[in-house]
């Protein structure tokens, strides 16, 4: 019996101990410096010409004006003891731990709108034990310093709704109303998305959004909010669903917000938005670039709805990303396809490939016979690559002609000519970080890469052989105007600018029609489009299609193809080849167009451009191939003086 009351007096004083420090720690809390959540914004993103792009600076909206049901269906479904508890549910907590525990799985979570709020108010969201207790310290103080509607105000105005913050333009987005004006359908249906922004999202997927707003709606019934037929009548209302909040209404500008938002990870910042008052991204977004990218890919669009497309528009001078689209609509998919994914890059690879060539002796006219081959190697293994449907010329072909019609055989020749670690250790060295194995088919693009590092390696021959590096951010400041971040320019020659110089022109080729001869060059059906004079590449294998195109003013890169990997059909590279054509040639209207200048070193000779051979009268389609000093071959002096003309007209394209 003693020793009962012996242990009933220390768990007495046990609890009482616990009671006080458990209230002091509040008390201690509301003696501290006063949060002040009023100015901890979130994120204000703005293009280049300082406007703001992500539609959140003016739609701050007070509790009181919000749709009563939107907040009793937030109560209902994230915290149903939210007027109850001091910030932490610990009952709820105990539940939750005891139903993951014996399932062995996360099952079920068990933070309050008060937890979820100070979530919301760090930059970052990584999962130490330090993060966590601040985010409980901030929890307690939190409730000690505001009122409860203060806290869900807050709470409300920040959460995710599927990419869209804050419950204002959230309404907006998905209803293009104020969320004062939400009905009951509406309310339950944007009350279910913070739980799994990414799956309960009705534009990515009405049939689990449409489950968990039944979840959200039964929440409301339970907690006395609705009745069993407001239920019914709300579930079974059919839906419009806008899917803008821009007041452009492109359906891709999201995908460049997304890329913002993942090198806004990567850059050191103060730990939360208390320290900062929200923070004033300035990005390289130049919106009427986005405009024309969007329009071009809907402009020459296809029927087919599962065909998905990617594209990266950028200035080779800066790396400043210009455009993106990561997929055909972001209200239909949020994979941005122009960042996260990784293909087989096909013949694009070539002209890297090329350029290690020229470093190691190769010219421009250097042959090699472009024929069936079967290459032999130790152990009795064999590669025997194809050219596109079989063409070949069953005659030597200068480098030149190769990439003019992109001839595999050629490629693979110079591949193993130069050894394998060669073309890996170019593709390093121009920015392309994917992991790569030194084997014969790398020369064809056989390994998979992501868009934004093949642009990396195409802003550095854009650049004319500078080190590239593509970037969204330009400048971050604070609520103030205070700087906390600004792009560096970190740009170094990597590549020798003669030879760049060289590879940009042989570039050309592609849509040269003086290249016409046992096979067409695979973009001559661009020949009639372009105004003005571009490098470009284009890559094909069973599942995508690329293409690569710059002058000193622009690079754009675009992939299409499906995201299950299934055969693409024959008119997917049309498609692309005219998307690119038609970008390029809508940015650079009405500009002054301009071409790289011929170095001091380099000198250009009119050759066959087959052949390699030097141009004589006899030639058909003499063509400027251009060497370095000392490399090039010499004109016959019975032929030299006919071809004047020809070569002083061809100068009148560079300054030198």
């Amino acid at each position: 019996m003693k020793k009962a009351k012996k242990v009933i007096k220390i768990l007495s004083i046990f609890i009482i101990f616990f009671i006080i420090l458990y209230h002091g720690i509040y008390f201690f809390a509301s003696t501290t410096s006063k949060l002040n959540i009023n100015s901890a914004s979130g994120y204000y993103l703005y293009d280049s010409n300082n406007n703001n792009i992500n539609g959140v600076s003016d739609r701050w909206i007070e509790l009181d004006k919000v749709s009563k049901y939107l907040k009793d269906a937030t109560i209902a479904v994230e915290d149903r003891k939210f007027y109850q508890h001091k910030g932490f549910d610990y009952l709820r907590i105990i539940k939750s731990l005891y139903i993951n525990l014996i399932n062995k799985k996360n099952l079920q979570g068990a933070s309050t709108i008060s937890q979820q709020y100070a979530k919301n108010l760090f930059l970052s969201f990584d999962k130490t034990w330090e993060r966590k207790a601040k985010e409980a310290w901030l929890t307690i103080k939190l409730e000690s310093q505001y009122s409860k509607d203060e806290i869900l105000e807050g709470y409300l105005n920040t959460i995710n709704y599927g990419g869209i913050y804050g419950i204002e333009n959230a309404s907006y987005y998905y209803f293009n109303k104020s969320s004062s004006d939400l009905t009951l359908a509406e309310a339950s249906i944007l009350a279910g998305i913070p739980k799994s922004p990414s799956n309960y999202s009705p534009l990515l997927n009405l049939e689990k959004s449409k489950e968990r707003q039944y979840v959200v709606l039964k929440s409301m019934v339970d907690s006395k909010f609705i009745t069993q037929e407001e239920m019914d009548k709300a579930y079974n209302t059919e839906l419009e669903f806008y899917g803008y909040l821009e007041s452009n209404k492109l359906k891709t500008l999201r995908y460049f917000e997304d890329a913002v938002m993942d090198e806004l990870e990567t850059i050191d910042l103060p730990n939360s938005f208390l320290e900062t008052g929200g923070i004033k991204i300035y990005t390289t977004l130049d919106l009427d670039t986005q405009t024309i990218l969007e329009n071009s890919i809907y402009n020459n669009s296809t029927d087919d709805e599962e065909l998905q497309i990617a594209s990266i528009v950028m200035n080779p001078k800066t790396s400043e990303v210009l455009a993106l689209v990561g997929g055909m609509d972001y209200s239909k998919s949020q994979y941005n396809r122009a960042i996260d994914a990784k293909r087989q890059v096909g013949s694009t690879l070539k002209p890297f490939l090329y350029y290690a060539a020229l470093e190691n002796g190769f010219t421009e006219s250097t042959t090699f016979a472009s024929e069936e081959t079967t290459f032999v190697f130790s152990n009795d293994k064999t590669y025997s690559p194809a050219n596109y449907n079989n063409k070949y010329g069953n005659k030597d072909i200068t480098m030149a002609a190769a990439i003019s019609y992109s001839d595999n055989i050629y490629a693979v020749k110079t591949h193993l000519f130069l050894g394998e670690e060669t073309l890996v250790e170019m593709l390093k060295r121009v920015g392309i970080k994917s992991d790569l194995q030194a084997i014969p088919s790398l020369a064809l693009g056989s390994k998979e890469i992501s868009l934004i590092e093949m642009m990396s390696a195409y802003g550095t021959l854009a650049s004319g052989g500078y080190k590239s590096k593509p970037y969204f951010i330009k400048k971050i400041e604070d609520s103030n105007g205070n700087i906390l971040y600004e792009h560096k320019d970190d740009s170094e020659q990597i590549l020798n600018s003669s030879l760049v110089f060289i590879m940009n022109e042989i570039l050309t080729s592609t849509y040269n029609y003086n290249f016409i001869d046992f096979n067409y060059p695979t973009c001559f059906d661009l020949s009639s489009k372009l105004t003005s004079k571009y490098s470009i590449k284009t890559g094909t294998t069973d599942t995508d299609h690329l293409i690569f195109g710059y002058n000193p003013d622009i690079v754009v890169g675009i992939w299409s193809g499906y995201d299950d990997n299934k055969p693409t059909l024959g008119n997917t590279g049309k498609y692309i080849r005219d998307v690119w054509a038609e970008v390029v040639e809508t940015y650079n209207k009405d500009k002054e167009t301009n071409w790289y200048k011929l170095p001091n070193n380099v000198v250009g000779v009119l050759v066959d451009p087959i052949s390699g051979e030097v141009a004589t009268e006899e030639t058909r389609n003499a063509t400027m191939f251009y060497y370095i000093k000392g490399t090039e071959p010499t004109y016959h002096e019975e032929s030299l003086e006919s071809l004047i003309p020809t070569i002083k007209e061809d100068e009148k394209n560079y300054s030198t």
